[in-house]
This record gives C-alpha cells, sequence and structure tokens, in this order.
C-alpha cells in the first residue's frame, strides 16, 4: 500500500481519531468546518498541510494558532505515534486514505461538494472506480425479500449496462443493489459510514476486491462504529460520485434515505433522482416523486438502462457551471 502523503498525515492529525492508537485525545479533534478555515489560513500564506509538521513547522503553527490554539495544534500534531499504529493497522488490511490536498482524491467530490467535501476518504479495493460514475442505488435497511430481488435485478441491469453500481453498503437495499452487480459480473463501490475495517477482511468481498470491481470507502475511521449522523451524512458522497441516483424504498419524512434525496432534489442537484414507482412504492417515495424525483422508467435490459444514464449526464451537463473553481479544487 502506497503510505499517505505529508499533507495526508497532517490532515489525519488534525482530524482524525486514529481509533487503532486507542490513546486517550487530550485535544479536541478538528471539525470539518474548523478544518477548511485552517485550509484558507494556509492557503492564503503559500502554505499546505504539510507545512504543519517536520522540523519547520513552528512559523505555520504559529500564524494559525491564533484561531485555534497554539497548545491545541501542538497536542493533535503531536500524535505521530498514534498515527504510525494506525497507518501500520490499516496497511495490514490493504486500507489505503487519501486526503482533499491528495491529486488522487475522487474529483467528483472536490468539484460537487466543494467544502463539504470529507477531508479524509479511507478505502479497499481499486480507487479508480471512485471516477467513472455509475448508479446509486440508495434505499431503507429494512426491506422483504421481494424488494430485495427487485434491487438485486438493478445491479445485474448495472453489470449488463457495464455501468458501476454505487451505494451505501448497509444492510438491506444497499447490499442487494452491489450484491446483484458482482453476482452478475460487474462493479461496485460501496460507501460505508462505519465498519471498514470489518468489510475489508469480510469473506464475501475478497475475491471482487482482489478482481479490481469493487471498492470499500468511507469518510470516517476504519474502525469506527455505527453512527445514525454519520450513515446520514455519507449519502451526499454516494449522489456526488454518480451520474443518477435510485431511490428504491423511502420511509415518509424520516431515516437516512429521505433526508438523503431530499437534500439532493432541493439543495445540491448534483444528478437526476429516480424514485421507484411500482406496486411496493409507499408514502415516501410518493412523497419523494412531488418533491422532483422522477419516475424511475424500469430499464428492462442493459442498453435501456445505459441509455438512462447517459440522458442523465446529458440533463446534468446541460447545467450551466461555475466559474470560480471550487475550494477543493483550490487547497
Amino acid at each position: 500500500m502506497t503510505p499517505p502523503t505529508q499533507n495526508t498525515q497532517a490532515i489525519l492529525l488534525l482530524t482524525a481519531p486514529l481509533v487503532a492508537g486507542r490513546g486517550d485525545l487530550s485535544a479536541k479533534l478538528l471539525s470539518l468546518g474548523e478544518y477548511n478555515r485552517l485550509a484558507r489560513l494556509l492557503r492564503d500564506k503559500q502554505k499546505q498541510p504539510a507545512d504543519l509538521i517536520g522540523n519547520d513547522a513552528g512559523e505555520a503553527i504559529d500564524f494559525c494558532a491564533s484561531q485555534f490554539g497554539k497548545e491545541r495544534l501542538e497536542v493533535l500534531l503531536g500524535r505521530g505515534f498514534l498515527l504510525s499504529q494506525a497507518v501500520e493497522r490499516w496497511s495490514a488490511r490493504s486500507i489505503w486514505v487519501v486526503s482533499r490536498a491528495d491529486p488522487a482524491y475522487p474529483m467528483r467530490l472536490k468539484t460537487r461538494l466543494e467544502e463539504d467535501a470529507p477531508p479524509l476518504l479511507y478505502g479497499c479495493g481499486d480507487s479508480a472506480l471512485l471516477e467513472k460514475g455509475g448508479l446509486a442505488v440508495v434505499g431503507s435497511r429494512h426491506v422483504d425479500e421481494e424488494l430485495v430481488r427487485y434491487t438485486e435485478g438493478i445491479g445485474k441491469l448495472a453489470a449488463e449496462a457495464r455501468r458501476t453500481l454505487i451505494s451505501g453498503g448497509a444492510k438491506g437495499i444497499d447490499r442487494a443493489a452491489i450484491n446483484g452487480a458482482l453476482q452478475s459480473g460487474g462493479e461496485a463501490v460501496a460507501i460505508m459510514s462505519d465498519s471498514l475495517e470489518r468489510a475489508a477482511v469480510a469473506h464475501e468481498n475478497r475475491e471482487p476486491l482482489m478482481d479490481h470491481r469493487l471498492v470499500l470507502a468511507s469518510p470516517y475511521d476504519p474502525a469506527a462504529g455505527f453512527n445514525v449522523g454519520n450513515a446520514m451524512q455519507r449519502n451526499k458522497v454516494v449522489y456526488a460520485i454518480a451520474d443518477a441516483g435510485l431511490v428504491v424504498t423511502s420511509d415518509f419524512e424520516r431515516g437516512g434515505t429521505w433526508a438523503g434525496a431530499i437534500e439532493q432534489l432541493q439543495k445540491f442537484h448534483f444528478v437526476p433522482v429516480f424514485v421507484q414507482n411500482g406496486s411496493q412504492a409507499g408514502r415516501g417515495n410518493s412523497a419523494l416523486i412531488h418533491h422532483g424525483g422522477l419516475p424511475w422508467p424500469n430499464p428492462q435490459n442493459g442498453d435501456e438502462l445505459a441509455r438512462v444514464l447517459a440522458s442523465a449526464v446529458e440533463s446534468v451537463a446541460a447545467v450551466p457551471k461555475q466559474e470560480t473553481l471550487p475550494f477543493g479544487l483550490r487547497e
């Protein structure tokens, strides 16, 4: 595995819990908003996060200290031993990590999410899959067998269309979509909100990871457990790397699937959001269509799905782009 760059090492020290180190954290980690402020400070001084570590770090720390406190920064940046422990643990599980300051960070996240893009992205598998676009399939965790089979069929269609299937990796709809794609020889991306370490060594993921047909990725520490807030925030990443989204089933006005779809329909507008409107479409699905979701055209084969996604790409390309570089590209 390629070791983290110096920029990524600095961002890990400032923002990551480094759970593998099992150490007590005596200084509060920088939040996303705080890290964005720090990145702006550094950029204005024509410096980068790597300048906060190493022999000449004092000057960079001093001009950031007025906003974040010198002692706080020094405690966070002084966790080098914990970082080395964490990196060793990740490497043993073939887990890589990139930061927003790295060229290897997915460009779609930088250009679409801008300052909302996660400062760090951990993963296992071929990161090139994160740049290919595809169909994002989302839905509830607790569903019946009929919906599981339906969703597996969507994954199979994505494989036939030679398009990447993107989902959240949770049980229920997420996992059914990924299974359908992988079992049909296709490619899949799982954007996880927890337990990346466990998934990286899971038996069912071994073969597709080795065949470069699956990548597991997460904005959260690989050892992190389930957290409702993380699960909901993860959804914007799922949509941001896709060409189109499909909501298979959603609760009405509650849950991560609903929140993520509404955020996409009313705020971000990264991709068209299709909504399954068949016999099992409930109140949540109907409401999402009312809010601007598109009825799913139910393609019957890979060619039809490929045309749906091609049309989605064209519709996004037709939207005027900002003339200024997003923050994530300037960082």
